[in-house]
């Protein structure tokens, strides 16, 4: 049989034995909303967790949080409808500001702002790409009780009216995206995030937690701190069609979206496969390694111990990490990686070998991009030229029956065993 799965803006496909069973590990397909507009205009309207528009009647300062350029976030959907609803409070569009929630990564340029903003919206609104590096545009607003340091955008944090914007998805250590994090991650400084960051390596940070996980409590009390009032998250099917639209208070989003994001991206397992071909989902998801990994540990989850992996991800921007780079020269096995990671203090960027690693240590990973085969092999990640090589490998010597699962979708689906 033929298998196809997204690459880039593009597929990757091979050929696969009929001597071997194939399923498919997609939740069910949801379908999108008849009228996506609507949908947001009554989410708008009814704004959760006992939030009131009124509140903020003529405001001098708006600030709104969007995700950078590596999230699919259906901002010509969504942002559209919430400046009118501000025009309606009557706040000026000199009084409105769009902040570019880059985290730790590299920071946008102007030149890039239509690959997340609507042309007639970023000529008319200012927009802020923000800089994670850059402390003297931060505020310092305490500790939180796990002990991370508050430092975040300081323009951001004094705004009368704080927003974020961005979709609500399974995150493999956060739990889920969605709610505050837009800001409290991609608006604080390499301090804070590293800290932050430094909790997943508590198992209850994993992938579907919530109230219980460590990390995802911390990224809520940053929230608290800088004092966001309103959360637009939307939850999207595998075609990245808009299913449902929540607004409000962003804790109450966070509860109310959370089972919604369940219902269309988690699926149940009967076991683990014996080789998982994997895509994080197509382009942005695969838009770099950094990325890219996120599909990797979903994978990694279903997969027998032994088993194989196969990550295809086109990686068009490389790792998305030069730190990362750096500190894997020299280093010659996964055991290395993660005894060198767990020995010093944790390192944004370097967590992304470590995790690989980790899961590398207990599968056999074939890589399928257009990074460079030396930096690949480089990183430890067995680069093969395409997807039908590394499938042939993978299945050399395999006996009839053996199980292989397909993830077309493997940064945002839940797979439970």
């Amino acid at each position: 049989m033929i298998i196809e799965v997204p690459y880039g803006r593009t597929t990757q496909s091979a050929i696969v034995s009929d001597d071997f069973t194939v399923e498919l590990i997609d939740p069910l397909q949801v379908d999108a909303t008849a009228d996506a507009p609507q949908l947001i205009q009554q989410a708008l309207a009814n704004l959760l967790g006992g939030v009131s528009w009124e509140t903020f009647r003529g405001v001098k300062s708006v600030a709104i949080a969007i995700n950078d350029k590596t999230r699919p976030v259906p901002h010509h959907l969504l942002l559209p409808p919430l400046l009118e609803r501000l025009a309606a409070l009557d706040i000026e569009d000199r009084n409105i500001s769009f902040y570019i929630a880059t985290g730790t990564h590299v920071s946008m340029p102007a030149g890039e702002f239509a690959a997340v903003l609507p042309e007639n919206i970023f000529s008319r609104y200012r927009v802020i790409s923000h800089d994670a590096a850059k402390l003297d545009s931060m505020v310092d607003l305490g500790k939180t009780t796990l002990g991370t340091r508050i430092l975040t955008n300081a323009a951001y944090v004094n705004s009368a009216l704080k927003i974020v914007v961005g979709n609500i998805e399974p995150h493999q250590f956060a739990g889920f995206s969605g709610g505050v994090k837009t800001a409290a991650i991609g608006l604080s400084g390499m301090e804070t995030i590293n800290h932050n960051h430094s909790l997943l390596l508590n198992p209850l940070s994993c992938l579907g937690g919530y109230e219980t996980n460590p990390l995802r409590q911390d990224i809520e009390e940053i929230g608290k701190k800088i004092g966001i009032h309103v959360a637009i998250n939307a939850i999207l099917n595998q075609d990245r069609e808009i299913v449902h639209v929540l607004a409000g208070d962003p804790v109450a989003v966070m509860q109310s979206g959370i089972p919604l994001s369940r219902q269309v991206c988690q699926v149940a397992l009967p076991d683990k496969y014996d080789l998982v071909i994997a895509s994080p989902g197509g382009h942005p998801k695969d838009i770099n390694l950094y990325q890219s990994q996120k599909g990797f540990a979903h994978a990694a989850m279903v997969t027998k111990r032994g088993g194989s992996i196969i990550l295809v991800a086109a990686c068009p921007e490389g790792t998305g990490s030069r730190h990362y780079e750096e500190w894997m020269k020299g280093k010659t096995s996964y055991s290395e990686v993660i005894k060198s990671f767990c020995s010093s203090d944790f390192q944004i960027g370097p967590h992304k070998a470590y995790q690989i690693a980790r899961d590398a240590s207990k599968v056999h990973l074939y890589f399928c991009s257009e990074m460079d085969a030396d930096l690949a092999h480089g990183l430890l990640l067995n680069p093969t030229v395409n997807l039908q090589t590394a499938v042939d490998l993978a299945l050399q010597g395999a006996k009839r029956g053996l199980r292989i699962g397909v993830m077309t979708h493997a940064s945002s689906t839940i797979s439970l065993t």
